[in-house]
């Protein structure tokens, strides 16, 4: 059977109605209102802190994402701890639902097919994330005017959107692996906690068992040095299979213009350039370049599960 017309007819439709009903639940309203709460309480923590130890510092707008004052976390960490679970909210119900409530066959019944169904429910949650992310950019913009009394540099709004950037595409991992396990298992409830089993693995416990593995794949040996980076090596790489390492090493590198390595820091990387001197926020892109290709990679992957199982799935009335 040869489809009519585009098989994207309808996403905009779909991601509007999906935006809409997150936006005004009280699902959303709860999640939304913590993270707020967090991340009001982290940036008064690290205005605080600025005040009193970088007040001179070049990048005092920058700081705000990344200094901290015990016992709050900073701003990047709230964000990258909370924004997963956000994102499994919107995402973990988005087909089953549909299956529990019986409106999967009369939403297919319309002139569109499952690929607009899909993307749209996909594009809808990504939608309200991002407005919640450049709701938080711009709380946090006007707190740190209002209290430190200096408005950000072109520079630090060009990386801080980058950051932003890079925060919504590990969302959208998040999202899409909370969408495949919805389109994969058909109780709600289940899939919520298969999704927040591997975020708990990912972020947890996977700092734990990288280097465990790493010394299984890549053992030391005394009598060789060699092998105490070819280790390290390994620990990095099975590490970064979790998609929180590869956002902090992209958050590291993007709030801090004077960092010039995810990793060691080796003589060759620091020839003809000044001890703390920043780079230029393209320079800095491009060092987390393969990290935040992963995660867009990781993203299509997850999607692209979620789509497949989709389209096998038989829908009754």
């Amino acid at each position: 059977m040869v489809r009519e017309g585009s098989p994207f007819r309808g996403v905009g439709v779909i991601a509007l109605k999906e935006a809409a009903d997150h936006l005004t639940s009280a699902r959303m309203h709860l999640i939304m209102g913590l993270v707020l709460l967090t991340a009001i309480g982290a940036v008064y923590g690290a205005i605080g802190r600025i005040k009193d130890t970088t007040a001179e510092d070049a990048y005092l707008f920058l700081k705000l994402f990344t200094v901290a004052r015990e016992p709050l976390p900073s701003f990047a960490a709230f964000l990258g701890f909370l924004l997963p679970l956000v994102a499994i909210a919107l995402g973990f119900d988005a087909i089953n639902g549909e299956y529990n409530r019986r409106t999967m066959s009369r939403l297919l019944a319309q002139p569109i097919y499952r690929d607009a169904v899909l993307f749209g429910k996909f594009l809808g949650a990504l939608l309200v994330i991002a407005i919640a992310l450049l709701t938080l950019w711009l709380l946090m913009t006007g707190l740190g005017i209002l209290f430190l009394g200096l408005p950000p540099t072109a520079a630090d709004v060009v990386r801080s959107l980058a950051y932003l950037a890079a925060t919504l595409a590990c969302a959208g991992v998040w999202l899409a692996l909370a969408i495949a396990f919805s389109a994969v298992i058909r109780s709600p409830a289940t899939s919520a906690l298969a999704a927040l089993s591997v975020w708990l693995i990912l972020t947890v416990f996977w700092g734990m068992i990288a280097p465990l593995l790493a010394g299984l794949i890549a053992p030391i040996d005394p009598l060789d040095p060699s092998t105490v980076l070819a280790q390290f090596e390994a620990q990095q790489s099975i590490a970064r299979l979790s998609p929180q390492t590869l956002y902090a090493e992209i958050t590291a590198i993007l709030l801090d213009p004077a960092a010039r390595s995810v990793g060691p820091l080796f003589m060759s990387q620091l020839q003809g350039s000044l001890y703390g001197a920043p780079l230029p926020t393209m320079e800095s892109a491009l060092i987390v370049w393969p990290q935040l290709s992963a995660l867009v990679a990781a993203m299509i992957l997850l999607f692209t599960v979620a789509y497949v199982a989709f389209q096998r799935q038989e829908v009754r009335a």
